[in-house]
């Protein structure tokens, strides 16, 4: 992943580390995110993706988290 490039959370692979550099979503959706830790400036990892286009589980500090897809589409996230 390019370091300088911006990308959606849905584009990481298993075991990737980034920093989310912004959270595209509508008021409600964005204070649900905020309040699970999904901050500008975080530290995020992939930790796997379920098949059959389903849920990704990420992990913020010590906090795992499953996120559909459509939620973590709207997560730009930069490499490290």
């Amino acid at each position: 992943m390019n370091p300088l490039a911006s990308q959606s959370l849905n584009n990481l692979k298993p075991g990737e580390t980034a920093v989310i550099s912004k959270v595209n979503a509508d008021n409600s959706l964005f204070h649900r995110l905020a309040a699970l830790g999904f901050r500008a400036g975080k530290e995020i990892e992939l930790i796997r993706c379920a098949s059959f286009n389903g849920p990704l589980q990420v992990r913020i500090g010590s906090t795992d988290i499953i996120l559909r897809r459509s939620e973590a589409n709207r997560i730009q996230v930069k490499a490290l």
